[in-house]
């Protein structure tokens, strides 16, 4: 099994571990199970062999917090000599003349940038399936891995790196991560906004432990500090298992493993109450509308004919949408008020990260718009409401079902500011409850 990003890094600064190794094996390993798993839309097999004898000859290798780890990158990320495609074969293809935020902040704490991973067209999906490939999930690959970081959880959970670099504009970070037995944290829009979405959209990491996870956050957020896990002071935590507005029905297995982690919680020292924010009803479309516009603004320099039919349709409709003034601050001010006002009485809040299980795999990209919308909104239910408010949360897993062999999982909510809080807690459930690693174990 690969080892982790702590580990990998502590042997190479030590001299024990040879970055080209490293970056070897992994490409080994993609060559061996990417034809099944189908997590990269680009192999950057001659260029993180390079890359990685730069980080071997780096005169500061003693003291970087990634040295030599394989790190799988979102194919939206800015890489000098790549283009980020954005899932789609209408966008621009010119290479990159320099890194952008993202890769210059890896390669600077000496990971290795292994490959662009595989994105619906323009994010906007919790499926990540191309012309050219599908994501799918390591743990039963007749499944969809997630979306829109559905490659780069599909990447680490089959263990062909250890970490991945995600983005969460609705949940695209938190969703796969739950698909694929991962940890996959959304900070807070205060810490590693995107920009995309109208402010909804975030970088963020997707790793198999708690510790990996901390070490991929404090890179991207160029916070070094982030990257220790303290121990959580007594939290009084809300807990809730429906549904925000719509209290569709959720899985009993889901709802059994928030049950589960508050169980856990309990015992480590937490006061846990039924309970959750009261969500304004002009919430579900506030996000609606930001996930069609968004996507509609981000496709100005695409080829609009060359686009994917639900794509075309779901930017005709985020322009309906931006021109009825739909994208309103008032929309996401109400939200936040209430949302403050719940975390007035908690510091966290606990429900389940998915409200169904995942979808099949498949070749999503050549339906229709509204059988695409129906199972991602039905996906979706606890995560985007999160982006509009901009507060960070957590992905957790927690086992597998016993009937699918699916990973469940659960996600945790804090204030602003509160990623460590969420690291820490997320820490007690990983030790009072070890899960499986990766799907290769």
């Amino acid at each position: 099994m690969v080892s982790t990003a702590v580990e990998i890094a502590a042997s190479v600064r030590a001299g024990s571990l040879d970055p080209v190794q490293v970056t070897q094996e992994a490409l080994d390993r993609i060559a061996a199970a990417d034809g099944v798993v189908g997590a990269f839309r680009r192999v950057r097999a001659e260029e993180a062999l390079a890359e990685a004898a730069e980080v071997a000859a780096r005169p500061d290798l003693a003291s970087l917090p990634l040295a030599g780890v394989p790190v799988a990158v979102k194919d939206v990320t800015e890489i000098a000599g790549e283009y980020a495609s954005h899932g789609s074969l209408a966008g621009p293809t010119a290479r990159a003349a320099e890194d952008g935020v993202v890769a210059a902040r890896l390669r600077a704490a000496g990971a290795v940038l292994i490959g662009l991973t595989r994105v619906p067209e323009l994010c906007v999906w919790p499926m990540s399936d191309t012309p050219d490939g599908i994501a799918r999930n390591p743990w039963d690959p007749t499944y969809a891995s997630g979306g829109s970081s559905g490659g780069s959880a599909a990447a680490v959970a089959a263990g062909l790196v250890p970490l991945a670099h995600g983005s969460d504009g609705m949940g695209s970070v938190r969703l796969p991560a739950a698909m694929c037995g991962l940890v996959g944290l959304k900070p807070g829009a205060d810490l590693l906004s995107e920009g995309g979405w109208f402010g909804m959209s975030v970088h963020g990491p997707l790793a198999t432990t708690v510790a990996d996870t901390a070490l991929l956050l404090s890179v991207l957020a160029d916070v070094p500090s982030l990257a220790s896990v303290p121990a959580p002071a007594a939290s009084r935590i809300g807990m809730s298992t429906t549904v925000p507005l719509l209290h569709t029905p959720v899985p009993r297995e889901l709802v059994a493993a928030v049950s589960q982690a508050a169980g856990l919680l309990a015992t480590a020292g937490h006061t846990i109450s039924p309970e959750a924010p009261r969500y304004p009803a002009t919430m579900v479309l506030g996000m609606t509308a930001r996930w069609c516009a968004g996507p509609a603004e981000q496709a100005r320099d695409f080829d609009f004919r060359r686009l994917q039919r639900r794509t075309r349709t779901h930017i005709r409709v985020g322009r309906l949408l931006s021109r009825a003034g739909l994208i309103r601050e008032q929309t996401r001010q109400r939200w936040l008020a209430r949302a403050e006002e719940f975390f007035e009485s908690h510091e966290v809040l606990l429900t389940p990260t998915l409200s169904h299980w995942p979808v099949k795999a498949g070749r999503w990209h050549e339906r229709r718009w509204l059988p695409n919308v129906l199972p991602s909104t039905r996906l979706a239910g606890f995560t985007g409401q999160w982006n509009l408010a901009g507060y960070p949360a957590i992905t957790v897993p927690m086992g597998r079902s016993t009937v699918s062999g699916l990973p469940t999982s659960v996600q945790l909510v804090a204030r602003p500011g509160g990623e460590q809080l969420l690291l820490g807690l997320a820490a007690q459930l990983e030790s009072a409850n070890p899960w499986p690693r990766t799907a290769r174990n």
